[in-house]
């Protein structure tokens, strides 16, 4: 769904929403992260790559394919997550960095159905209407709003 930045906190949150069903998955990330998924959202190249573009980059100059991220365990309230190759690697890694690099690539990102029983948050057709809300706050949102200058 996209990055907003959480009330009176201050702190970012990635919206992610199931498929086919009502819930959906908040997760905390920081700035840097969240920059770089709006980035990816919009369509945005930066003047020099960002970590998560690097990284794609060197996937492809090395031949390697990633076929799917998984947003995989809730633990002591932290996610986690796991990159997923055509090889049959899979990588551990933070669900910020996975998602903005899955934008990146256009790769499928899956929850498992135990985080989403945790921490999803189910929201029903008839408020429908509040996420509509959202979606327009998304598109106005810039990746300058989260504070952080990018190199």
């Amino acid at each position: 769904m996209g990055v907003r930045v959480e009330m009176p906190s201050n702190q970012p949150i990635v919206l992610l929403r199931e498929v086919g069903g009502d819930r959906y998955l908040p997760i905390w990330i920081g700035p840097g992260e969240a920059t770089a998924i709006a980035f990816a959202q919009q369509g945005m190249a930066p003047a020099r790559p960002l970590t998560h573009d690097l990284f794609k980059d060197v996937l492809e100059a090395v031949g390697q394919e990633l076929t799917e991220v998984r947003i995989t365990d809730l633990r002591e309230g932290v996610f986690y997550a796991e990159l997923v190759f055509a090889s049959g690697v899979e990588v551990s890694a933070r669900p910020s960095d996975a998602i903005a690099l899955a934008l990146r690539t256009g790769t499928p990102i899956y929850g498992s159905d135990g985080v989403l029983d945790d921490a999803g948050i189910a929201i029903p057709d008839e408020q429908e209407d509040e996420v509509e809300k959202f979606r327009e706050f998304l598109d106005q949102i810039s990746p300058e709003d989260f504070g952080t200058n990018s190199q």
